[in-house]
């Protein structure tokens, strides 16, 4: 049995999701002729209270749409300096917006109103126009940390105040929902764009949606054009999305309460100096004495799969691949190792 624990993008689609995107009505979604494409846009903008929304291959496209419509040459991002806009898109910001950036430190992956206060450049020529804050939550490499309502209302109303945009990378927002309990239209009111991630642990095989205004998304499927994103008959992959917003989403709390106990199993190995505290479905061990490459040798050994996070990191994270019999396999295997 193969324990694959490296992201929540290994899922494979569900009989009943396989069975709803063979069966999906199709058109060509460039034209605006896909109805399932349309009726998934239509379903998730609904969802949050927002104007629009518009279906994409990835989240790292999404994501770059929104920046490219918040910003453009001498302006700035502000964002966490472990956000995966920065980290993990390619360096999208400077290539695709031509934008600057601000990063600021925060524990497990989040900031705060007073920093972003701080950082607000003046109207200096000297200094970029600062015109977006971006957030992530759950914050990936703060371990599938949370930010909830109350935190970042104080970052949206000084956004508001400074005529600044505000972008959520919701990747695994759902993830963050169905553990506070807050609602995705209250989620929408805070936010000019938020990208949400379909093949994370909704297990999709492909696909994210950016949601904002009728005007930000009109603009961005222009981007989403340049880019390369405009599929044909994409409604196929579109109602997995449907699929799993109906089926997929409550589930979630399986994959939370299963890292927890991941989490408790691997913080009693001896070369485990600190387990992150484990909040939603990402569970991040510190090392102590042993490089994550060897650790992570030893686990492929047992057939276990995991991914190398920083210089003492290793990242393991749930899904709705990963059952409690592959948890019970993943304790017995392994035992012993270390």
């Amino acid at each position: 049995m193969l324990i694959d624990l490296r992201s929540d993008t290994v899922t494979r689609p569900t009989p009943g999701m396989k069975e709803a995107m063979f069966s999906a009505p199709i058109g060509d979604d460039v034209f605006g002729e896909d109805p399932t494409v349309n009726a998934l846009e239509e379903k998730i903008a609904k969802m949050f209270g927002m104007d629009a929304a518009i279906y994409c291959p990835s989240g790292t496209m999404t994501n770059q749409i929104a920046i490219r419509l918040h910003t453009g040459i001498q302006t700035e991002v502000v964002c966490h300096e472990h956000s995966h806009i920065y980290l993990y898109e390619g360096g999208g910001i400077m290539a695709n917006s031509l934008a600057s950036v601000k990063l600021l430190p925060g524990k497990l992956g989040k900031i705060t109103a007073a920093q972003v206060a701080d950082v607000i450049n003046p109207d200096d020529v000297h200094a970029p126009e600062t015109t977006l804050v971006s957030l992530e939550n759950t914050m990936n490499k703060g371990g599938g940390s949370i930010y909830t309502l109350d935190e970042i209302k104080p970052i949206q109303a000084l956004c508001q105040e400074n005529g600044i945009n505000f972008h959520l990378d919701g990747a695994r927002l759902f993830n963050a929902l169905v553990e506070t309990g807050e609602s995705p239209a209250d989620w929408g009111a805070e936010f000019d764009t938020i990208s949400i991630c379909l093949s994370k642990g909704l297990g999709c095989p492909v696909g994210s949606v950016l949601l904002g205004s009728k005007t930000a998304i009109k603009k961005a499927r222009k981007v989403r054009k340049v880019f390369g994103g405009g599929m044909r008959q994409a409604g196929f992959l579109a109602a997995a999305g449907i699929y799993a917003l109906n089926h997929h989403v409550d589930r979630l709390k399986e994959d939370h309460t299963r890292a927890r106990t991941l989490g408790t199993i691997l913080s009693k190995l001896p070369v485990v100096s600190e387990i992150f505290p484990v909040t939603t479905n990402i569970v991040i061990a510190r090392l102590d004495g042993l490089s994550p490459e060897v650790f992570m040798g030893k686990l492929a050994d047992q057939n276990i799969k995991s991914v190398k996070f920083g210089k003492d990191l290793v990242r393991f994270v749930t899904h709705l691949d990963f059952t409690d019999e592959h948890l019970i396999e993943f304790e017995k295997r392994i035992k012993g190792i270390f």
